[in-house]
């Protein structure tokens, strides 16, 4: 059994694997990660392996915790990979991007594959079919257009996403749901177009925790996978067996 950890910059992610199958999953929030994993080690004792991938802040407690019953691998630029990796900075690729390019190669062997991931930032990320990941792009996410809004001007007040009603808004409420869901809609769609131009028989990936949302606002095709992430740090996990 293997345990996998996503440190992400709003939550923390558990999902147990056995024999490739997911069989648990939970988000954390709050400080109480170290008991929350015990819990999870104490549940499933057949936990061999875990690993970790952290673009928010690490709590070394829960590590500390986690290696007295399993052993741990974090995941960083240095962590063996099934893809060839052409960043050119790949020390500064993210945890949760070297996890999403290996969920593309094993998802789509042999093809051209771009993954979004719309989360807390909107990140695009293309394994071509010689199985060779070769970056993308970030953006700001949902959460972060609203914030900007409302924190970089006086008077625009802070609004959860919603559907608006047109897109053409009769007042400051309406017209910031417009521009933020149309933009970030035509965002997505550009982009896919974009890489659709270069790429043949493209496959395209949405996850992330705003990817249901999302999905039925894009006219482009695509594969709506909530556990993306956590299936491509558990096929890292089996890549690097010890």
């Amino acid at each position: 059994m293997n345990l996998i950890i996503d440190v992400g910059n709003s939550s923390v992610k558990l999902a147990v694997f056995d024999g490739g199958v997911l069989i648990h999953q939970q988000q954390m929030r709050g400080e109480e990660h170290a008991g929350q994993v015990k819990e999870i080690c104490d549940r499933y004792p057949r936990l061999e392996r875990a690993i970790v991938a952290a673009v928010g802040e690490l709590d070394e407690k829960m590590i500390k915790v986690l290696s007295v019953f399993c052993f741990v691998h974090m995941l960083d630029h240095k962590t063996k990979t099934p893809f060839k990796n052409s960043y050119a900075t790949p020390h500064t690729l993210g945890a949760d991007r070297i996890a999403l390019a290996a969920a593309a190669f094993y998802h789509n062997q042999n093809g051209n594959t771009l993954v979004i991931d719309a989360g807390t930032c909107v990140t695009y990320d293309m394994v071509n079919d010689y199985g060779e990941y070769l970056g993308g792009s970030i953006s700001p996410g949902l959460t972060m257009r609203y914030r900007a809004l409302h924190e970089q001007t006086s008077n625009l007040p802070l609004l959860e996403f919603e559907e608006p009603f047109d897109f053409i808004g009769n007042s400051t409420k309406s017209s910031i749901q417009s521009g933020v869901i149309n933009g970030i809609c035509h965002e997505i769609d550009g982009v896919i177009d974009q890489y659709n131009s270069r790429f043949t028989d493209l496959t395209v990936i949405l996850t992330g925790g705003d990817a249901h949302f999302l999905s039925k606002r894009l006219k482009n095709t695509i594969f709506a996978l909530s556990n993306f992430l956590l299936e491509g740090l558990n096929h890292l996990l089996e890549y690097n067996k010890p």
